[in-house]
């Protein structure tokens, strides 16, 4: 199963409401790779920002995939991979 970048930001979105007792439609999402870091996301609310870090990424894609797809998977079975394009996420599901 492979998540598409847009399905990230969508969870990342859903999570950060969820926590903040806010509308998805509030928060907004940018993905990001760097080489010392790894993956990332900044996130923005209102005038606020923060950066999470790869494990909270795969917290709200845990989240996600079990609401939107009634699997279970745990954060052993994430893989983030860079594109050309964008930022996905492959999930081992077997």
């Amino acid at each position: 199963m492979r998540l598409s970048g847009q399905e990230i930001v969508n969870a990342l979105c859903i999570n950060i409401a969820a926590r903040k007792m806010i509308q998805p439609d509030q928060v907004d999402v940018e993905l990001m790779w760097d080489d010392d870091y790894g993956f990332s996301a900044e996130v923005f609310v209102g005038e606020r920002n923060q950066i999470l870090i790869e494990a909270s990424i795969h917290e709200a894609i845990e989240q996600y995939v079990y609401k939107e797809y009634n699997i279970r998977i745990f954060r052993d079975q994430i893989q983030l991979v860079l594109t050309d394009e964008d930022i996905e996420a492959d999930i081992n599901v077997d």
